[in-house]
């Protein structure tokens, strides 16, 4: 998908260049180390990569700066499994390209094989293959956006801001149109413990469980879907 996008989102730049949403008040990632809270949140939560296969995809609620969906394309390559990693991602308001490549300098490692995407994002486009991937960011509101969709996920990465402070993409509703574009055995992960998430989860088919947080975070949530 091409064409124009909406106007970018607003940043501001805490210390260490940490990107600041100043629409929701949160930074993008943990100040504490972002590319290390994703790989903790989001891979390790859904069990990646020893659960990786030819095809395998990657949904995520709240793409942001993109980091978690490097932090996935640098696990796959070193999987060293075959084919490219699906990957969707969902945003309202999406970020520029110039501000995704300023958050993403904190993390050579990704940021060194950020540039296709990069590209494309300068350029317009929406979506964008390099090797060992094929992603498309969705833009709009989740709630709207979701239901439309036809793909099905192997894995969710739910990183939302914070449901006290974005709480239309923690909506039992669209926690459950989540669940139903999950595939059998399917899993999700999100930092959020919060009470009205875990029992969102659970209410839309989900076997949910608390893991230990990343950094300062005591708890997080995991789980999978048993059935469809």
């Amino acid at each position: 998908m091409n064409g124009p996008r909406p106007v970018s989102e607003q940043v501001e730049w805490l210390e260490g260049d940490t990107p600041l949403s100043a629409r929701f008040g949160e930074s993008y990632y943990s100040t504490g180390g972002g590319l290390e809270e994703s790989r903790h949140v989001f891979l390790q939560g859904n069990g990646l990569p020893a659960r990786f296969k030819p095809g395998f995809l990657i949904a995520e609620l709240g793409f942001g700066t993109g980091l978690n969906m490097l932090a996935a394309l640098e696990c796959w390559r070193d999987s060293k499994t075959a084919g490219a990693l699906r990957y969707y991602g969902f945003e309202r308001y999406p970020l520029s390209a110039e501000s995704i490549s300023r958050a993403l300098e904190n993390f050579p490692s990704v940021h060194a094989i950020a540039a296709p995407f990069l590209n494309a994002w300068s350029s317009g486009a929406t979506s964008f293959a390099a090797p060992g991937i094929e992603a498309e960011i969705v833009l709009g509101d989740a709630r709207q956006t979701l239901p439309p969709w036809q793909g099905r996920a192997d894995a969710w990465f739910l990183d939302g801001f914070s449901p006290g402070r974005n709480p239309e993409l923690w909506e039992t509703e669209l926690l459950s149109r989540l669940a139903e574009k999950t595939r059998a055995g399917g899993t999700f992960a999100t930092y959020s413990a919060a009470g009205k998430v875990r029992r969102g989860l659970a209410a839309a088919g989900f076997e949910v469980r608390r893991e230990r947080g990343f950094g300062r975070k005591r708890h997080m949530l995991a789980g999978r879907r048993a059935s469809v």
